[in-house]
């Protein structure tokens, strides 16, 4: 890893931004201070790799603040960014040597690592932890499958509100709010890095998301503060329901 720093922390498990999100949810008091013995923060600067696909990996551990991406490169060269890490995401496989993608830091990134060893002899001797893992690997996968109907089958104004639902459930979720009404959060992406996610030009985002805010869906302050007047509205320009799913 390159000019990642491991970063002092006063912030104590229970009192973790992510807590009711991270891998850590279920975790009983003792059991959190058994993680306390086995974590560490590191932060990286926007740009930097966190890990390089195929090289092997000390550590797991869950997004604190910012935003990473995962980037699978092609024999040629080709690269295509497959996932989004958000806050509370996680890192790393257990059970597994190395990293199957790249992981770039799209901001500055905080995450709370564990020693990937002592993580894994918990997790069988920690059925919540266990539990807690396998329910995010769950939701990864249905996540992947959404966003498999996203690039494949949505026009580009589709595309584009859905991104910002995604970004926008994912921030109230973090502050314990509801999804639903008007909706204020910051854009985590540069308009470069979601034409690259979503498989669209930089033109074709830029011009989407100008309609968007021409026709009152959104606006904007500056280029990544969003106000959604009505997130109801926004699910409808995605081709959502009010849970998420796909409208007949």
């Amino acid at each position: 890893m390159l000019n990642e720093k491991t970063v002092s922390h006063s912030v104590e498990c229970g009192d973790c931004p992510i807590r009711h999100r991270a891998v850590c949810a279920r975790c009983e008091t003792d059991e959190l201070e058994r993680l306390e013995e086995i974590k560490y923060y590191r932060s990286f600067e926007a740009g930097q790799t966190v890990i390089w696909s195929g090289d092997r990996m000390d550590f797991v551990g869950s997004v604190v603040s910012g935003i990473a991406t995962l980037t699978q490169t092609m024999e040629d060269g080709r690269t295509q960014m497959v996932g989004l890490l958000l806050p509370s995401d996680f890192v790393g496989r257990p059970g597994r040597e190395g990293s199957a993608y790249d992981v770039v830091a799209t901001t500055d990134l905080v995450m709370c690592c564990f020693r990937k060893k002592p993580f894994e002899t918990m997790m069988e001797r920690t059925p919540h932890i266990a539990h807690r893992l396998l329910e995010m690997t769950l939701d990864e996968l249905d996540a992947a499958r959404e966003w498999m109907l996203v690039l494949g089958r949505k026009t580009a104004r589709e595309k584009i509100a859905s991104l910002l639902t995604i970004i926008a459930r994912r921030d109230a979720s973090l502050n314990l709010q509801t999804p639903k009404g008007v909706m204020v959060f910051d854009l985590p992406l540069t308009r470069e890095a979601m034409a690259d996610y979503l498989g669209l030009t930089l033109e074709t985002v830029s011009r989407q998301i100008s309609a968007l805010k021409r026709d009152g869906v959104i606006a904007l302050q500056g280029k990544r503060h969003v106000t959604v007047p009505d997130f109801a509205r926004l699910l409808e320009e995605a081709g959502d329901d009010s849970d998420g799913g796909m409208l007949a």
